[in-house]
């Protein structure tokens, strides 16, 4: 049980990771714990030990009875308990939580709207996995009110940063594009083997910023995290898009590693 002065629950404080579960075993899982690492560097969080964070996992999928199964296992780190306020107690002791739950394949390329809510960019936390992720609530309930299944979501500066709960790709005069990090992107752990992908197939690839319009004018547009994979977008505010060979091919080597 969470209790109910536990820092995560009553300030967002803390961050998470979700990491994709096949037949047991926990894909590109040391990726995500280095994230996690980084994460807690800038926040000011001992991070968790990896053994025991692998171990908890572990115990989550089985306890979901999800081991042979396609599963989302997420692993929570909370600043632990503490008093009413924002400072931080003396003899801060995190708290670590793991929990899975069944991840079909998305079987249809999405559909996305550019939402109105705005990726804060100008603050540190926008580039981590905290458990501050209201307005990518707020992005995707958006999207779905709109009947799509996704969100871009532009920047302070309006700038493309995102969508709700993925990184975002576009590809133009055969060039692949993708936010900079600086624009309030996360550093995906799909994104990064997209990007080694491109560069083996020697597509060229600019890490930009770029506003909307860029998607308006775009061949092509697709997501990825590490439930999803590489999932191509059908339609963007209502302009349909056609499938695209470069799309095709960035999935078949990202398949392959």
């Amino acid at each position: 049980m969470i209790p109910p002065d536990d820092r995560g629950f009553t300030l967002g404080d803390g961050l998470f990771e979700t990491v994709l579960a096949q037949d047991g075993a926990l894909v590109r899982l040391e990726a995500h714990l280095d994230r996690l690492a980084s994460g807690c560097a800038t926040l000011g969080l001992p991070a968790p030990d990896p053994a025991e964070a692998r171990r908890r996992m572990r115990q989550a999928l089985a306890e979901a009875k999800l081991q042979g199964a396609r599963a989302a296992v997420r692993l929570t780190l909370t600043a632990g308990s503490g008093g009413r306020g924002l400072d931080r107690p003396d003899g801060l002791r995190p708290r670590m939580i793991a929990t899975a739950a069944a991840a079909p394949v998305a079987a249809t390329p999405a559909r996305l709207i550019t939402a109105e809510v705005r990726r804060n960019d100008q603050s540190p936390a926008t580039r981590l996995k905290t458990l501050s992720y209201l307005d990518n609530v707020l992005a995707r309930a958006e999207a779905r009110r709109s009947g799509a299944d996704e969100a871009v979501m532009v920047n302070t500066r309006g700038e493309l940063a995102c969508a709700a709960a993925a990184n975002l790709f576009w590809i133009s005069e055969g060039r692949l594009f993708t936010p900079a990090l600086e624009c309030g992107a996360l550093a995906g752990v799909t994104r990064a083997r997209v990007l080694a992908c491109a560069g083996e197939l020697g597509v060229a690839v600019g890490e930009t910023r770029a506003g909307p319009q860029a998607l308006a004018t775009a061949e092509a547009v697709f997501l990825t995290n590490a439930l999803i994979g590489l999932r191509p977008v059908a339609a963007l505010d209502g302009r349909s898009l056609s499938p695209h060979a470069l799309v095709a091919d960035l999935a078949r080597a990202l398949d392959a590693q």
